[in-house]
């Protein structure tokens, strides 16, 4: 095999998950660089997100990714060791439970026979199982819930990602602090990414992994990507009332909370779509807490009446707005240009098989692990949506 000069911009998640299974795959040869601007990741989704892993989906090939995530978070210790030191993720499989008024039940057991035979382990629990599980709940306008037994919880992002990261530059990555600036493309391929700082970087495939901000490389090719930055906030709650075994809990309105240390919650919600705009700044909203989240929560927790917020953040999906879900894969035209972009608040579970699964089309040709056709650019301009239920 011709060695290969792969350039991957953005060192976030995605980005470092990809430079790893590069430089740790035998069959690789060539060179792997990481372009980040932000060393620190200070804005990155990576850092700002809720960490969470679930398999409560609705379409085969997110099922897939995080099936192939849970485990790859369950032996991260082990496959990111460096120099006999295991990194931890702080995995927690405490389970999602999401909860569907009689509308949505439906849905609920349609999406759950698919979780089924696909090997993920969730259960369904009516309102009375709901009850003697989780007696601080409030279940009067609830038809069915949906629980992961194991393999659903919360992790460390910024750990996990940290760990890839060095794992990725043990393994001979090269991570750059640099900003890409644009293409030197002849014809249907990219011969070189431009820097800022008027250098250049030859090389033979480019990898776009630039979380929120993937649309400006994609523009440099000129090519429209649908992915856009756009702001969630995560509460931070204390609660007097001791709760136990809370999993990660869904509500039908789409409001979140799960634990977070003793005594404490996390929680958000995403805004309406109607007032959804591009590239806010990361302020948080807190008017969104008090008129959207808090009535949920107290509604749906009795104890949470007497919650107190404590503290708050906020950071960017890098959203999808063709359909909500990843875009991986070659472009049609220009072949060495990869996606790996959109995936819509989901990146940091779905890293490990996004990464795998580019490291295989990179170096083999073809998927070899998990098929990511599904996911593939060439939906967009057939106006193909992969319509995906469980958005969060």
């Amino acid at each position: 095999m011709a060695k290969q000069r792969v350039v991957i911009i953005g060192g976030g998640a995605i980005g470092s998950a990809i430079a790893y299974f590069l430089v740790e795959d035998p069959d690789f040869e060539g060179s792997v660089t990481v372009i980040e601007r932000d060393p620190a990741y200070s804005r990155a989704s990576s850092a700002l997100s809720a960490s969470s892993i679930r398999q409560q989906f609705s379409t085969a090939i997110n099922i897939e990714l995080s099936l192939f995530g849970i485990e790859f978070l369950r032996n991260a210790g082990v496959l990111l060791a460096v120099d006999g030191e295991r990194p931890d993720a702080g995995l927690r499989e405490q389970g999602y439970l999401f909860l569907a008024s009689k509308a949505g039940a439906g849905v609920l057991e349609e999406n759950h026979r698919l979780q089924a035979s696909l090997g993920a382990d969730t259960m369904l629990l009516g309102t009375e199982a709901l009850r003697q599980r989780f007696p601080w709940l409030s279940v009067d306008d609830v038809a069915l819930g949906c629980l992961g037994i194991s393999g659903e919880g919360w992790f460390d992002g910024y750990s996990l990602l940290q760990a890839m990261r060095r794992k990725a530059r043990a393994l001979g990555a090269t991570y750059l602090m640099a900003e890409a600036c644009g293409f030197d493309h002849e014809g249907s391929r990219i011969r070189a990414v431009l820097l800022a700082d008027g250098s250049r970087i030859d090389c033979d495939v480019v990898v776009n992994a630039a979380g929120p901000w993937a649309r400006e490389p994609a523009a440099w090719a000129g090519i429209e990507l649908p992915v856009r930055a756009r702001r969630r906030c995560v509460f931070v709650v204390s609660c007097p009332t001791h709760i136990d075994d809370a999993p990660l809990l869904i509500d039908p309105s789409g409001v979140y909370f799960r634990p977070e240390g003793k005594g404490q919650f996390i929680c958000g919600t995403s805004p309406d779509a109607s007032d959804d705009p591009d590239d806010l700044p990361l302020e948080v909203d807190y008017g969104l807490f008090e008129e959207s989240i808090w009535p949920v929560l107290a509604s749906r927790v009795p104890a949470f009446e007497a919650l107190r917020q404590t503290s708050a953040w906020a950071g960017y999906y890098e959203y999808n707005t063709f359909d909500c879900n990843g875009i991986v894969g070659a472009h049609p035209e220009i072949r060495n240009l990869i996606f790996a972009n959109g995936f819509s608040g989901h990146g940091l579970q779905q890293s490990p098989a996004v990464g795998r699964g580019v490291a295989e089309l990179i170096v083999d040709g073809a998927y070899r692990t998990i098929d990511l056709a599904p996911l593939t650019f060439e939906r967009i301009a057939a106006n193909r949506p992969l319509l995906e239920r469980n958005v969060v």
